[in-house]
């Protein structure tokens, strides 16, 4: 094992890097807080970085659906890094990347910054849960829009719903130009196109949406990567995986449309759909005795529409159960739709809102992250490590149908 500084930044791997500068292992082992252990993986295929949180990801030889398992090989590592990897004070640098310096360090804010595109249904709805719920967490949020009234409407409203003696810091919301959406800590992206109205025979909303959206949101990618953005790319607007995806490879193009790996990097992307059917899988399981264990041993896996599946418990797994929350999950937004609504109000805070603080706490939430070359829904959070994946021992058959779902996403793109 080899062991480095660099930039005032600790570093290990299992090979030697002959232009890193050498140091003792104890002069790392005593280093209080993160440090970094460099690896190679496909760049094409892998993230950046990511947080290490159980040994096995040390000798990660490539990323794939396998990252939802639970692996327990350690290679008799000394003590001091298994407990640095509980701990999740280490995280993993894919040198492949050639960039991989700027992981270098990683740091959360104190408190964040966040700037909105699309204050439409789902963005005005989320705007309103973030405001509410991101006291002492949030700084400020910007809005942008291509409709200056819709965003003086917003700034002025927001901002005028505070309660009366109040110690909280609730985020101001302002108005912002294009010039300056990625002057931020994360950049929420909301705008839509195309939305099915109510009434019109569709059932899968989001797979609608694909192409208008996928057009839209090409020239944010480059606008992020033009601006050098160093935060969270987080899409909101549907198919949020899919979406996820062509952020990805929009951001890394250059100018003649050849990839580069000189854009975002994979774990600056997320998706957040897959909240939602996380809750609308919770409310039709606690109508009955024989699902509400949901609750408590579920989970929730891939997209926010077609292929998502919810376990209704990891411990005790019911493929019979299973199946019908999946199918209530899923069906959820139609019996809204037969009220003559349009169901935006649970995805905008179940899925945006909610999910977004929790990312922002580093808390367990639902999200769509990279995970060899597809965004897939799972429960995740955001260490100061980085992104840590749940690692389960999941049942065979379950695993077969989420490994289904996650090839059926490559398929598309």
């Amino acid at each position: 094992m080899f062991f480095y500084k660099h930039n005032n930044n600790y570093l290990f791997s299992l090979e030697e890097y002959n232009n890193l500068k050498n140091i003792t292992e104890e002069e790392v082992k005593n280093h209080k807080g993160i440090i970094y252990f460099l690896g190679k993986l496909d760049p094409y295929k892998s993230r950046r970085s990511f947080s290490i949180s159980d040994p096995s990801l040390l000798f990660l030889e490539r990323e794939d659906i396998n990252l939802l398992r639970k692996n327990s090989i350690n290679e008799n590592l000394p003590n001091w890094i298994l407990n640095k990897i509980d701990d999740r004070e280490i995280t993993f640098i894919n040198t492949n990347y050639p960039n991989w310096e700027n992981a270098l360090p990683f740091d959360k804010p104190k408190k964040w910054n966040i700037n909105l595109i699309g204050i439409g249904d789902v963005g005005s709805t989320l705007l309103m849960g973030l405001r509410l719920t991101g006291y002492d967490l949030i700084d400020k949020i910007g809005i942008y829009s291509r409709n200056e009234n819709k965003i003086k409407r917003w700034e002025y409203e927001l901002n005028q719903v505070l309660p009366p003696f109040t110690d909280r810091e609730y985020p101001e919301v302002i108005g912002i130009s294009k010039d300056n959406l990625f002057d931020c800590d994360m950049f929420v992206f909301c705008a839509s196109k195309g939305v099915p109205k109510v009434g019109s025979n569709v059932k899968d909303v989001r797979m609608i949406q694909f192409e208008n959206n996928s057009n839209i949101i090409r020239e944010y990618a480059k606008l992020a990567r033009d601006n050098s953005f160093k935060g969270i790319f987080a899409v909101v607007s549907d198919p949020v995986d899919l979406l996820s995806k062509v952020a990805l490879l929009e951001s890394n193009k250059d100018e003649s449309g050849t990839l580069d790996l000189n854009g975002l990097a994979p774990e600056q992307i997320r998706g957040y759909g897959l909240g939602v059917m996380n809750a609308r899988a919770s409310y039709y399981a606690k109508k009955d005795n024989k699902t509400c264990h949901y609750l408590k041993e579920g989970r929730a896996f891939g997209p926010h529409g077609e292929g998502l599946i919810i376990a209704d418990s990891i411990t005790n797994y019911n493929e019979e159960l299973s199946s019908y929350l999946t199918k209530s999950a899923k069906e959820a937004n139609l019996a809204v739709r037969d009220t003559g609504y349009k169901p935006y109000i649970a995805p905008a805070l179940s899925s945006g809102a909610l999910s977004i603080i929790d990312t922002i706490k580093g808390k367990w939430n639902y999200s769509a992250t990279y995970m060899g070359g597809i965004f897939m829904g799972a429960k995740n959070r955001l260490n100061n490590s980085g992104i840590e994946i749940e690692r389960l021992a999941l049942p065979d058959v379950l695993f077969n149908k989420i490994e289904n779902t996650y090839k059926r996403l490559g398929e598309i793109i």
